[in-house]
């Protein structure tokens, strides 16, 4: 169920620390109902994996609440793209050149959206995102295709790993390439990333509890 008191407690920390981070709430998994609440208690920006899961959830509500502003948090497939531009406001995770092909099929539309590269930090196998040292040249693709509205990038560090390495990598290849403040930072880690200043937190367990 969702924990207004946590998100309240974990918003105050935020407030206190002075940092201008905002809080996705990550509702994949957790029923309609669920998210209601969480909107009942003033919140507007959500996170979904999955296209057709939000759509399901969110199609309604965000004819209904134009403040609702929605970010697809998990892999994107090519064949996906059409249906995901007319339900997300921001992506998390473009990674691919496919992708891109993809999304410049509807120049108007991505206009008005953002993108937050993934990176890999970690190299690992199972998940997506470009390797760190192909940052620069992904940056390029990016220009070449024409999507210009890169809002940063992000990472989630490898479970067995101290995640602070992770988001440290992620603030210095910001710098680097003079990026918008990254989407770093989840339940499980999220006190560390704040100490890193992004843009974007991303709770899903530490709002909603364990998934169903």
């Amino acid at each position: 169920m969702f924990n207004f008191e946590k998100y309240q407690k974990i918003k105050k920390n935020i407030d206190f620390l002075d940092k201008k981070t905002k809080i996705i709430a990550i509702s994949k998994n957790h029923p309609f109902e669920e998210v209601e609440r969480a909107i009942s208690f003033g919140l507007d920006l959500f996170g979904e994996n999955r296209v057709q899961e939000a759509k399901s959830k969110f199609e309604i509500i965000k004819k209904i609440n134009k403040k609702i502003k929605l970010h697809l948090t998990g892999p994107l497939q090519s064949n996906k793209v059409k249906q995901a531009l007319s339900l997300f406001d921001v992506f998390h995770t473009l990674d691919r050149e496919k992708l891109l092909k993809e999304l410049i099929k509807f120049p108007e539309i991505i206009r008005e959206k953002t993108f937050f590269i993934q990176i890999n930090t970690g190299k690992e196998i199972s998940k997506s995102g470009v390797f760190p040292e192909d940052t620069k040249s992904f940056l390029n693709l990016c220009k070449t295709y024409g999507l210009n509205n890169i809002g940063g990038l992000m990472c989630i560090p490898p479970i067995n790993e101290v995640p602070t390495k992770h988001f440290q990598m992620i603030i210095d290849l910001t710098k680097e390439f003079g990026l918008g403040r990254p989407s770093i930072g989840m339940s499980s880690d999220y006190e560390e990333a704040l100490d890193f200043e992004p843009k974007y937190i991303r709770l899903g367990t530490a709002l909603f509890g364990k998934r169903l």
